[in-house]
């Protein structure tokens, strides 16, 4: 009998680092959000991308979040760890780290300061990467407007397949959702293409999304449960609802100052994740208070169970 694939569905968390009042990783906390993501119909976490604050934190911090989240998620939650960096050197060892631990996954950014040539650069640089952890399923993330490095997916997704032998997928996090429908089509349920942007999942959805990896299933994920479940269930009237409240909700967020403002709303839930690091502001007192009022106007808090 053929062994059946690895497989990443559903909604996947990218949660948010912790911070204590001194700015040093609050490891301490990493078990309170687990259990918090679980009880809300999460799937699985991807710790230490963009949300996580990767690529401020020190390679030795990105090994510590990542066995700390091991503990919190085993037989509870899927763990996929982002082992990106600059260095390919530091990117192979942050791999091998994640293998060791039993990681269900390692994914990579491209890396984006010396930024590789074309498709066939991506592909070198995730093979080199990903055959430092060949047990371990391997996705690529592809960001472009973090990165500045993109390329067609569809025509990426072949070659990688053929060049490492542990490629499971891709995380995609672009609007394009032409080169991800045609994505889609070339995955033909052989590998995983996760949606990663929040505020139009149901647009994905609609043209096959198995399953999305975001910041904003930490604090949303009971609305984004609705939204696939209305869909799921051809209620497209209600899909839509719930998809303009999350989309409401992100409009806020993005006003008050983006990824600081939902790690705040983190603590408004209940779930104290600190401020963060430099270079990014944490927002004021004062706009993390008109945030709250609006999310309140917006019915946020009900709506999350809050």
């Amino acid at each position: 009998m053929k062994k059946s694939r690895f497989r990443l569905d559903g909604l996947i968390a990218a949660p948010f680092t912790p911070f204590d009042a001194k700015g040093a990783v609050n490891y301490t906390m990493v078990a309170k959000v687990a259990a918090h993501l679980r009880a809300t119909g999460v799937h699985g976490a991807f710790v230490c991308g963009t949300t996580g604050e990767g690529s401020s934190l020190t390679s030795d911090e990105r090994r510590k979040l990542a066995e700390t989240w091991r503990r919190a998620t085993k037989g509870k939650l899927k763990l996929i760890v982002h082992v990106g960096h600059n260095s390919l050197r530091e990117s192979q060892e942050l791999a091998k780290h994640a293998q060791s631990i039993g990681a269900d996954a390692v994914a990579t950014l491209a890396p984006s300061f010396f930024k590789p040539e074309g498709l066939a650069g991506i592909i070198d640089w995730c093979a080199a990467v990903a055959k430092s952890a060949p047990k371990t399923p391997f996705y690529y993330y592809h960001m472009p407007g973090m990165t500045g490095v993109n390329g067609t997916m569809a025509d990426f997704l072949p070659l990688a397949a053929a060049r490492i032998p542990n490629f499971a997928g891709i995380k995609f996090t672009h609007e394009n959702l032409m080169d991800y429908t045609l994505t889609l089509a070339a995955a033909k349920d052989r590998y995983d293409i996760l949606f990663g942007r929040d505020e139009i999942l149901l647009s994905a959805l609609v043209v096959g999304a198995p399953g999305a990896v975001g910041s904003t299933y930490n604090y949303m994920a009971p609305i984004f449960n609705r939204v696939v479940a209305a869909y799921v269930a051809g209620d497209l009237n209600a899909a839509r609802a719930h998809q303009l409240k999350v989309t409401q909700v992100i409009a806020s967020m993005v006003k008050h100052g983006g990824l600081p403002a939902g790690k705040a709303i983190m603590s408004l839930i209940g779930l104290d994740c600190g401020s963060v690091r430099a270079p990014l502001v944490q927002p004021s007192a004062d706009s993390i208070a008109k945030m709250r009022a609006e999310l309140e106007q917006l019915g946020f808090f009900t709506a999350v169970g809050k």
